[in-house]
């Protein structure tokens, strides 16, 4: 009886939702194993692919309701890009707007039900942020030579404190790609966890679920809105980085 019993009860296992598995079963992953990683992230470019290619061919002049959303998002980004990194980076706004949309609709589509949500994970994340590091790195390497370094020295500081100014400011600027992911990976992870143990007490208390399933609701709503919010953070940030590498200076 004691054995049952401590077998039994609630038993909610709310991360087993993250886990990586081959698509065609079987337990060992390799390289080049499809996994349901590839699925949902070959499911965001085919999403993307119909709205901006697909939905907006006809470019009509009364827009479609999909050419319209399509049209919404393009400005919005090259807005963002035009503000924060100047016109120098609209050069770069392809690159900008296809990690926003990815962004958006891994995000998004993680959020129906049996799905997976590809930007809860790490590998997936920090991939984005050290491509964008090293990309703006390069560039500002490529633009300024060892001008670039001037990014590290502040100008309008007491002389006294810039070299620990130097310092710091070295430090935060290969952090970035650490808090670039992370920040996307653990907003997506925690609230999707949240979700997963409300429903597990859902499940338990039969009609007394009310309670776990208003619960479930309001962290879903607040979901949908964190899942527009990361991606905006994410690209906001990536313009912030590129500004920094086209103009240097403090």
């Amino acid at each position: 009886m004691a054995s049952e019993e401590a077998t039994g009860g609630l038993q909610i296992h709310p991360m087993d939702q993250f886990v990586v598995k081959p698509l065609f079963g079987g337990d060992t992953l390799h390289w080049y194993t499809p996994t349901n990683v590839t699925l949902w992230m070959g499911v965001a470019i085919l999403c993307i692919v119909l709205l901006l290619v697909v939905g907006t061919r006809g470019r009509a002049i009364v827009p479609s309701r999909i050419q319209s959303i399509a049209e919404l998002a393009y400005g919005f980004v090259y807005k963002m890009v035009e503000d924060v990194a100047g016109k120098d980076g609209l050069k770069y706004f392809p690159y900008i707007m296809t990690l926003f949309m990815f962004i958006v609709f891994g995000n998004f589509l993680g959020l129906i039900p049996m799905s997976f949500t590809t930007t809860s994970h790490l590998a997936v994340t920090a991939t984005m942020a050290l491509a964008v590091f090293f990309g703006v790195t390069i560039l500002g390497f490529v633009k300024h030579g060892m001008g670039f370094l001037r990014l590290f020295w502040i100008d309008a500081a007491p002389l006294a404190l810039r070299p620990i100014l130097a310092i710091i400011e070295v430090i935060s600027y290969f952090v970035r790609p650490v808090s670039h992911s992370i920040r996307l990976m653990g907003n997506m992870m925690a609230g999707h966890a949240v979700i997963k143990v409300f429903a597990g007490f859902a499940g338990v208390l039969g009609l007394g679920a009310i309670f776990p399933l208003a619960a479930i609701t309001a962290v879903y709503a607040l979901e949908t809105l964190v899942a527009f919010i990361q991606a905006y953070v994410f690209a906001i940030l990536t313009c912030v980085y590129l500004r920094d590498a086209l103009h240097p200076h403090h």
